[in-house]
This record gives structure tokens, sequence and C-alpha cells, in this order.
């Protein structure tokens, strides 16, 4: 029985409320509207020592079939608090976890806080973007975020972590339950504190290699934060990157495969035209540490020279699958405008969208000899 502070509801089809629209209805779902819900929920769910996973907006998790033999906890809080920061020319916002991400960003914008709008239509909640260190056109979480409210299971208790011991890197953190893995650290964060600057007149210099060349941007004049969130929102839309009921190519869980991060000696055996970025730390972006914890000493960057980022959707496509490709008698396929997204083309099983999925990876594999790695999180899934 659930406790007081919480809504034990008839569970709803996972189909219902993920946005590839795959899986059963589990055998026990929760509601938490609030952050303390949230809290008696996990714990009420915890101590029953049955299997559970918690659900925000659905958009980057792939369920199977058979119904979920354990609980699932949808996480309803929202709320952003501003707060001071430290920093001069920057503002603090706490969010809670179920918060949505985009109405985060949309946030930010209009009120000229700048760190988060090339993120701007990013499907899912504020809790979810830490804990696979969410990004676009070069700009992740990570650059702003200061910590995050927990609650860990091994304890029960709640507790305040910043963003070093997160294990943050290339859509992960310590907390992210990759694929044919467990999560380094069983937690679910309750709430998300950023730090943003302060854009007094809303415009800001664009800089990242990525960013620029996705808005088209040749000069180092400042632009509107707003303009910049339009700009990226449209680019999004043309890829069927946001969620819109009449377009089937939204079907999907964003991006299916990671972008490979291979060593830069794997990248030059690739053809000279498959698009790379070398992963570097972002020189602009400002390292947040707290101040309980500063020593007087900032430090070092990680090293990450040697590393390149090659695109998975050049992979794909020169590997022979096209966009809209779909298997003979299927009803998943790739979405006709974007190589990494993989689409419920109508009533599609979870089945069909794995099978789909081991296609291009071993098309990948045999034409370049690389194995992609799926973004999203998979329950009850194999690839």
């Amino acid at each position: 029985m659930a406790q007081a502070g919480m809504t034990e509801i008839t569970p709803i089809p996972l189909a219902q409320l993920t946005t590839l629209r795959t899986g059963a209805a589990p055998a026990r779902m929760l509601d938490a509207s609030t952050r303390d819900e949230l809290v008696s929920a996990l714990r009420d769910v915890w101590a029953t020592g049955d299997e559970w996973f918690v659900l925000g907006g659905g958009s980057n998790l792939f369920v199977g079939d058979e119904p979920f033999e354990g609980a699932v906890i949808r996480v309803l809080s929202n709320g952003v608090e501003e707060l001071p920061s430290p920093h001069a020319g920057r503002v603090r916002l706490r969010a809670q976890a179920g918060h949505d991400w985009d109405a985060l960003v949309a946030y930010a914008v209009e009120r000229g806080y700048a760190g988060i709008e090339a993120m701007s239509g990013i499907p899912g909640t504020v809790g979810a973007a830490p804990v696979q260190n969410v990004g676009a056109y070069g700009q992740e979480i990570q650059e702003t975020l200061v910590e995050v409210e927990l609650i860990d299971e091994s304890t029960g208790d709640v507790q305040t972590v910043p963003a070093a011991e997160l294990g943050l890197g290339f859509r992960t953190s310590v907390l992210k339950h990759h694929y044919g893995s467990v999560p380094e650290r069983r937690a679910v964060i309750l709430s998300v504190t950023l730090d943003l600057a302060v854009a007094g007149d809303g415009t800001r210099v664009v800089r990242g290699e990525q960013l620029r060349r996705a808005l088209g941007l040749e000069s180092d004049a400042p632009v509107p934060l707003a303009w910049v969130r339009e700009r990226i929102l449209e680019t999004r839309a043309a890829k069927g990157m946001l969620l819109n009921p009449d377009d089937p190519d939204t079907y999907s869980a964003g991006s299916f495969f990671q972008n490979a991060i291979v060593p830069e000696q794997v990248a030059r055996a690739l053809p000279p035209e498959c698009p790379r970025w070398p992963v570097q730390p972002d020189l602009d972006a400002v390292t947040v540490i707290p101040l309980d914890g500063y020593g007087g000493i900032v430090p070092p960057m990680a090293e990450r020279s040697g590393d390149v980022k090659v695109s998975a959707a050049w992979l794909i496509e020169h590997s022979g699958i096209r966009k809209g490709f779909k298997l003979p008698q299927s009803r998943a396929g790739v979405s006709t405008k974007h190589a990494l997204a993989l689409t419920n083309r109508g009533r599609a099983t979870a089945g069909e969208v794995a099978e789909l999925a081991r296609f291009i990876r071993s098309r990948v594999h045999a034409e370049f000899g690389l194995l992609l790695q799926p973004e999203p999180v998979l329950v009850d899934v194999e690839l």
C-alpha cells in the first residue's frame, strides 16, 4: 500500500507514457507530485525489495513488450526557484526533478540567463538531464550544473551532491543505467541547481564550433538568446526531434544511438568525409566549485586529448541504412528526417524496434568496425 502523501494509481500502459510508444502496463504505478511525495514513494517501493524505475517525460526510455513486474514511479514535481550565485554576473536556478526541461530553458532565455539555450527542445524532465549529461550542438548541462539533490537507494537518505561527484561524461554519469550494465550509484534526483550567466541585454557571443555552425554564424557579434533558441527549435523540428503528434517521425526516443567516442587513430581509419569533432573541454565554460570544497586551487581540466567524436548518423547512412528505412513487414523504421532516430510507425512492438536496432548495429559494425551504443535506457529489452 502507498503511504500518505503519494498516489497509487491503476497502472497505465507504458506505450501511452513513452515517446517511443512501447511497453505494457507495469505491475504497480505511483504518482509523486512533489519532492516530498517522491521521497515517500521511493522509500515505500524500496522497502518492498521490488524492481523499480522512475518515469519523467518518457523520452529516453525503451521498454519491452512484457509487463514490467516491479513499480514505476511517475515524477510529476515541478517549479523553479531563483537563488543568488557567488559568482559575479551569474544567477542560480533550482528546478524540481519533474519540471519540463524545455520549459526551464524557456524560463532562462526569457530572463536573459545564458548557458542552456542550445539545449532548447530536448524532451524530458529536469531530473533526467544530469543522468545522461544532456547536450546539443556542443553545449552540455555539465557546463552549468552546480549540484543535485538526490535520494540514495542504499540508505534512503537525501543528500546534496556536487556536480563533480556525478562522473559526468559524454551522455553519461554515475547515475545512468547503460545498456548491459548497472548504474555505479542507484539514486534518484529530486532537484537540480544550475549556475547561469546573466546577459543584461539578452544577447551573448556564441562560442563553440558545433553551435556556431548550427546557427550559421560567421561573425563574433552578440546575438539574442531568444534568437538562438528559435533557430535551435527550428533545426530540431526539421529533424523530427520536437514532439509533434501530427508527425510520426517524433514517435521515437530521440537519438537512438550515441555518436561514437573513439581514439584518434581509430578515427583516422574512417573515411575522411565522416564528420568528427575533437573531444576537449569547452574553454569558455565556467567550472563551478562548491565554496565549502574550495581549497584555493582550481582543479586541472580533465585530459581528453586523443579522443574524437564521430557522427553515428553518418556511419549509419554510409553503411547502407537510409532515412525512412524499414525491415520487411515491420512497423518500426528509421526517421525520414534523421538517421539516428528509430521511430514507431504505428503500434510497433518493442521487438520490432529492437530488431531494427540490431540490424543497424550489425551493418555499421560490418562496414566500419564500430559497435554503436544505444542512448536510451532499456528496460526488459535486449539488443
